[in-house]
């Protein structure tokens, strides 16, 4: 399947080669990776302890934040490290672990918030069978579907990828392996495998996208019979989601519905979807949640 590659090893660009802005780099998204991982463990924790959030849409909830943890993993920790490093390499193999890690937890979380949002739909559209659709068991196969469908198309991703050769430069411009920069790379013709890659992960993106908002805008369409305090509820639940979506997918959809071009701008693009997602979830579902926001609160300040 794997082509014959001259090229072992890739050198990341990261994102600047200026040595001070790079020991800024260094501390700031050292910091902002803790903050990340600190603030998904504590929801984590809380709905795994607390018995109070045992509906399905803390249960998406746990695993949206257990993705987000792993998903800034991927890619934080080396930028990090590079940061501080004079040679930026990264073995072919380690690479390719990369495109495959970056895409299998960001898709999962592409499913996970349809999940999210499923659930919501039932529960405001349909509230008197939620309990008889959305029951555990039917919620841990979901689950179990969206990791599924996540670990297919990261192997059709990596598919893609082996079968290019790679024996000329290997100076990645960006501060991760990822497929735009990659196909630059390639000694070969790369606009059949972009039409794929598009049609993988932009049509995934798009559809995902889509598919929320129109779900979305059902949910709110329906809200209309609701009582006041019920549609102030429902509707805070619904931004939250809403939120997370649109800062999530709109990054997404920049880097890969487009034809084989790369901006100098797509690794700020990047750093939004790749660290700052993961780090603005977990405040913007506790902030909004007052639920959460309680459950966090006694079960840390009992633990203190």
């Amino acid at each position: 399947m794997m082509m014959n590659n001259s090229v072992t090893e890739f050198i990341l660009a990261g994102l600047t080669q200026d040595s001070g802005k790079q020991k800024a780099i260094f501390g700031v998204f050292l910091i902002l990776y803790l903050v990340t991982l600190l603030g998904n463990f504590l929801i984590v924790v809380t709905i795994k302890t607390c018995r109070t959030l045992g509906s399905p849409m803390y249960l998406f909830l746990f695993y949206l934040s257990f993705a987000d943890a792993c998903f800034s993993t991927t890619t934080a920790p080396r930028l990090i490290m590079d940061a501080l490093s004079q040679k930026k390499t990264i073995s072919f193999k380690e690479c390719m672990t990369q495109v495959f890690a970056v895409h299998f937890f960001g898709c999962t979380e592409v499913f996970v918030l349809i999940l999210m949002a499923f659930d919501r739909y039932v529960a405001i559209c349909k509230p008197l069978r939620y309990t008889a659709i959305m029951s555990r068991q039917i919620c841990v196969v979901l689950v179990i579907l969206a990791w599924v469908g996540a670990c297919i198309h990261s192997s059709a991703q990596i598919f893609l990828i082996l079968r290019l050769p790679f024996c000329g430069p290997n100076v990645i411009d960006h501060y991760f392996c990822d497929l735009q920069p990659l196909l630059k790379l390639a000694c070969m013709d790369t606009y059949v495998i972009n039409v794929l890659v598009v049609s993988n992960s932009g049509a995934l993106c798009m559809m995902s996208f889509v598919i929320l908002l129109m779900s979305y805008v059902v949910i709110l369409y329906s809200l209309r019979n609701h009582s006041a305090e019920g549609r102030q509820k429902a509707l805070s639940t619904c931004t939250s989601h809403l939120i997370v979506v649109v800062i999530f997918f709109g990054p997404c959809i920049f880097i890969y519905t487009r034809p084989p071009t790369t901006f100098s701008i797509d690794k700020m693009v990047a750093l939004f979807y790749t660290i700052g997602t993961p780090l603005l979830n977990p405040l913007i579902y506790t902030l909004r949640n007052a639920e959460v926001k309680n459950a966090m609160k006694k079960l840390w300040c009992s633990k203190v």
